[in-house]
C-alpha cells in the first residue's frame, strides 16, 4: 500500500519521538517506522534498565563499605533473577505505552526495517511511504569487531536480559559499557576481565580520574588488561576462550560470557541511502548546521545517526529532535548548541565530565587555571567510606568562565549538572563559587572546587 505523509521518522527513540510529536501537534501527517519494539535504546536496552541494575549494585557496595562503621551488611547480596524481574517492570510496558501514545496523537506506526526507494520514499514490508520529509533517527548498534568468533559475543542488549549472571565474564573494550557492566557484575559476584587495546580506557574522560577508577576497579577484583587487543573468540569445553595480542605476545582468557563493549556505530548501513542520494560515512549522516542532509534537502538526521553532531547521549537526541521539528515547521533557522553537555559513566563511584579536558583546552591555546584534588579525605567521601573521589575544574583566566569540570565520586552524576548549567548560561566561576548551597550536600562542595 502507498501512503503519503508530511514527515516519516525512522526510529522511535528520543529524537524521532520528539520530532514526530511536535510536527503532528502542528497538524502534519506523520508516520514512524521501527524494526524493533517501540521505545528506543535508552528506555528499552540502554540507560534506564542499566541504571536499575546500577542501583542494586550501589546498595550492596554502600553496605560493604560501611562494614565496621556502624552497619552490618551480613549476607547482603544481589539476587540476579529477582533483579532482572524488577528491571522488566520498567522496560516491558514501554512498547505498548509508546504505541498507544502514537495512536492517540494520530501518528501512523509501521513495524519493519525501512529502505529508501528514492529521495523521500521508503519501503517498509509491503508498504511504500512517501514523505515530504524524512528524519533518520535510528540510533546505534555494536561495531563489527572484524575478528573470528564474533558470533559468540553477547551485546549490551543481551546482557540486560540475562536470566542468570555467568561466573566468568570478559568484556572486550574499555568504554562506558565495559566499566558500567563490570561494576554491576563485580558486585553481583562475577569474575571480571576487561580487555582494552588502548593504553588508557575511557579516553574521553580526565586521565587522572580514570586512573583512580581503574585502580579502584582492580581492587574490586577485576583483571584490567590495557594495551591488549582481542584477536579471536573460540568455543571449547562448554566455555569460551578469548585470544588477545599484546606487545607481540598472545594471551588467552577463559570465560562463560564474552561481552561486546568495543564501541557502537550508527545503524544506517542497510537503509539504502544511495537510492536517496544521502551522503554518509561510518560516523553517520552528513548534515549541515540545521541537521539537514548536505546532499538531499528532504532528509534530516538526529541523535546518534548524525556524523558531526553532539555526543551520543539521550538528552542530545531529544534536543536534536526539537531542533529538527523547529526547522521543519518554520524553515531552517535553528542550529543546535552542544556547549556544556554533561556525560556520566555510571560506575560505583560515578565518573562525570562536562566541557573541555585539560588537553583539549591547551590544544586550543586557551589561558586557564586548573584546580584539582583527590577528595577521599573530604567529609562527603569519608561519611560513606569512599576511598576514591576527586575533581578537576578548568576556568578561563580572562573571562572567569568554566571551560570544563571532571568529577569522580558518589553524587558526581548530579553535581556535574551544576557545572553544566553554569557553562550553558554563561555564569562566571566566581558567581557559582559564591552560591549558598544546602549543607551538608555534594553540591555544597562545589565552591571548594573553584
Amino acid at each position: 500500500m502507498n501512503r503519503k505523509f508530511d514527515l516519516v521518522a525512522i526510529g522511535t527513540g528520543s529524537a524521532a519521538s520528539v520530532a514526530a510529536s511536535r510536527c503532528r501537534a502542528a497538524g502534519w501527517q506523520v508516520a514512524v517506522v521501527d524494526s524493533r519494539p517501540f521505545g528506543g535504546t535508552c528506555a528499552l536496552r540502554g540507560c534506564d534498565p542499566k541504571k536499575v541494575l546500577v542501583g542494586a549494585a550501589e546498595v550492596t557496595d554502600w553496605a560493604r563499605r560501611m562494614q565496621g562503621k556502624g552497619v552490618d551488611g551480613g549476607q547482603l547480596k544481589i539476587d540476579w533473577p529477582e533483579l532482572m524481574q524488577f528491571k522488566r517492570t520498567f522496560t516491558e510496558p514501554v512498547p505498548a505505552k509508546r504505541e498507544a501514545g502514537l495512536a492517540k496523537a494520530g501518528i501512523a506506526a509501521f513495524h519493519g526495517r525501512a529502505r529508501f526507494l528514492g529521495p523521500s520514499t521508503l519501503q517498509v514490508g509491503e508498504d511504500v511511504l512517501e514523505g515530504r520529509f524524512v528524519l533518520i533517527a535510528t540510533g546505534q548498534k555494536p561495531a563489527d569487531l572484524k575478528i573470528p568468533g564474533t558470533e559468540y559475543l553477547t551485546d549490551s542488549e543481551q546482557f540486560l536480559e540475562l536470566e542468570q549472571l555467568p561466573r566468568r565474564i570478559v568484556f572486550i573494550g574499555g568504554g562506558y559499557i565495559a566499566f558500567e557492566f563490570a561494576h554491576i557484575a563485580l558486585r553481583a559476584g562475577a569474575q571480571v576481565t576487561i580487555v582494552h587495546r588502548g593504553a588508557r580506557p575511557l579516553p574521553l574522560f580526565d586521565p587522572g580520574l580514570v586512573a583512580q577508577l581503574v585502580k579502584q576497579t582492580r581492587e574490586l577484583g577485576a583483571d584490567i588488561q590495557l594495551g591488549n587487543e582481542a584477536i579471536g573468540i573460540e568455543k571449547r569445553d562448554g566455555g569460551l576462550t578469548v585470544r588477545t595480542s599484546t606487545s607481540g605476545e598472545q594471551l588467552t582468557f577463559e570465560a562463560d560470557l564474552v561481552v561486546h563493549a568495543a564501541g557502537r556505530v550508527p545503524e544506517i548501513d542497510d537503509l539504502n541511502l544511495e537510492a536517496a542520494g544521502v551522503e554518509w560515512n561510518k560516523r553517520g549522516i552528513k548534515v549541515n548546521g540545521f541537521l539537514q542532509s548536505v546532499s538531499n534537502p528532504a532528509v534530516y538526521a538526529a541523535g546518534d545517526a548524525v556524523a558531526s553532531g553532539g555526543p551520543p547521549l539521550t538528552p542530545v537526541a531529544a534536543y536534536d529532535g526539537m531542533m529538527v521539528a523547529a526547522n521543519l515547521l518554520k524553515g531552517n533557522h535553528q542550529e543546535p548548541n552542544y556547549l556544556g553537555i554533561p556525560t556520566v559513566v555510571f560506575t560505583i563511584p560515578s565518573l562525570a565530565s562536562v566541557g573541555l579536558s585539560e588537553g583539549k583546552a591547551r590544544e586550543q591555546g586557551l589561558k586557564f587555571r586548573v584546580k584539582h584534588e583527590m577528595t577521599s579525605g573530604w567529609y562527603q567521601s569519608r561519611r560513606v567510606a569512599e576511598a576514591y573521589s576527586g575533581y578537576k575544574v578548568l576556568v578561563e583566566e580572562e573571562s572567569d568562565l568554566i571551560l570544563g569540570a571532571h568529577l569522580l565520586g558518589s553524587g558526581a552524576e548530579e553535581v556535574i549538572n551544576l557545572f553544566a548549567v553554569a557553562m550553558r548560561s554563561g555564569m562566571r566561576a566566581s558567581d557559582l563559587k559564591h552560591m549558598l548551597f544546602a549543607y551538608p550536600t555534594h553540591g555544597s562542595d562545589v565552591p571548594y572546587m573553584l
